[in-house]
């Protein structure tokens, strides 16, 4: 292909990045998984270059971080200039303007109503625990409720909360108290056995049986919900299901947690996903691609829920550090000023109606869904059944990468391919990544 992106110079992996994978098994645990064989040497824009000198194109976003692309040049430029006048002062100790600047940011951009407040920690996984300790101090209350396929981290809450056993939580019990589970709105795998929108929303109106059975709704703090499911499977869920939380949690003096980490930064075709999805939440969280993969997450909520912990309650050493800001506060310029969102929805809509039409010959597809440029392809060796293709989706990426493209799996049962592709990638590039997933799924079909 002229001008092609992919360039691969060896077999992959190649001999450097098989080097030093046994020189990471020396030296590392082995508990760190590796979703692809490579080591990384440079990346730009929408494609990535190991240390063999292979060149792939990214579907994988560096797990999400990387929706405005890898290295671009204005958040880079602001890292250097930040850099070169302080890497860290602690907010604690001696706070920098760029910490203020954001939260005042995310205060005019994040779509709660009424006054807001945000505070900055290092992760999701410190931003879902924070969101909680928030509600707890708010309400006075211990519960709360998350759900099926959820994820939310691995810090020893959060990995209470998130719900796949392995690899997240097996052999590392107790767990936390005061967590409880019920279903998404999954409605390729309906837990009641029900299709919509004749279902009528069966898994929203449980809750009342919910209450009764499990838990008093007088003892829950924060139903924490991601309004995409990320590592479930990227699951979009009826907007029903979400209205239902808003008045579940308005009714109850409960407050609504929306888990962005994944979701947010123009990822769904608007900068959050609950715009699109019309949620009114009380605490947004994100993080990833806040700073283009440098450490920070943020957690935003209407300003009495935020200041409701003591002064010293809420805290971190390395949070809102002053060269993450000054990188998010470039993302979001650059998000803006390229129209990332609006890009976003090409993508997707580009995206899908591709899958849509290779799912007629490919009966490997048993659905393809997204919000935006969030899609997931979810495989099946029986469309009747909907049985899932686990190896064969393991299969498809390995083909994939061994051809040039870098893509991710996601999903309870590990048969979703997720799509995650900075938001910069020409459609050319776009062509071409998906004449390899094309390729992939065909020949695993």
């Amino acid at each position: 292909m002229p001008n092609a992106a992919i360039e691969l110079k060896t077999p992959v992996p190649g001999p450097n990045s098989v080097s030093l994978m046994k020189r990471r098994e020396a030296a590392v645990p082995r508990g760190p998984y590796h979703n692809l064989p490579i080591f990384l040497q440079e990346a730009s824009g929408a494609t990535v270059t190991d240390v063999d000198g292979n060149r792939f194109l990214d579907f994988a976003g560096g797990l999400g971080c990387l929706n405005v692309g890898n290295a671009p040049a204005s958040v880079v430029e602001a890292i250097r200039q930040q850099a070169g006048k302080s890497l860290h002062g602690c907010f604690h100790v001696a706070p920098g303007e760029s910490y203020v600047a954001l939260a005042e940011r995310l205060n005019a951009l994040v779509p709660i109503s009424g006054p807001k407040k945000t505070f900055f920690a290092n992760t999701g996984a410190e931003a879902v625990e924070n969101a909680v300790k928030c509600a707890r101090a708010f309400t006075g209350r211990p519960g709360v409720i998350v759900f099926e396929d959820a994820f939310h981290g691995r810090t020893h809450l959060t990995m209470t909360m998130t719900s796949k056993v392995v690899p997240y939580k097996q052999g590392f019990g107790p767990f936390a108290s005061e967590v409880y589970r019920t279903p998404y709105a999954y409605c390729y795998r309906c837990p009641y056995s029900k299709e919509y929108p004749g279902c009528e929303m069966a898994c929203a109106d449980q809750f009342d049986k919910f209450f009764r059975r499990y838990v008093d709704p007088a003892s829950i703090a924060a139903i924490v919900v991601e309004p995409v499911l990320g590592e479930g499977g990227f699951v979009v869920p009826p907007t029903e299901f979400l209205q239902t939380l808003r008045q579940l949690a308005t009714k109850h003096g409960i407050v609504l947690v929306a888990d962005e980490v994944q979701s947010g930064i123009a990822r769904t075709g608007k900068l959050f996903a609950c715009e699109k999805l019309g949620l009114d939440p009380d605490i947004l969280i994100t993080a990833k691609s806040l700073a283009a993969g440098m450490p920070l997450s943020s957690i935003t909520g209407r300003a009495p829920i935020m200041d409701a912990a003591l002064p010293g309650g809420l805290g971190t050493t390395y949070g809102g550090n002053p060269v993450s800001c000054a990188a998010a506060l470039a993302v979001l310029d650059l998000v803006e000023r390229d129209g990332l969102c609006a890009r976003a929805e090409v993508i997707g809509n580009r995206v899908t109606r591709w899958a849509r039409d290779l799912a007629a010959s490919a009966p490997l597809i048993g659905d393809v869904r997204n919000l935006g440029a969030m899609i997931g392809l979810e495989l099946v060796t029986d469309r009747q059944k909907r049985t899932p293709a686990k190896e064969k989706t393991q299969a498809v990426q390995k083909y994939c990468y061994e051809h040039g493209l870098l893509i991710l799996t996601a999903g309870t049962f590990g048969n979703v391919i997720r799509m995650l592709m900075p938001l910069v990638m020409t459609d050319a590039e776009l062509d071409e990544a998906l004449e390899v997933l094309g390729a992939g799924l065909r020949g695993a079909a």
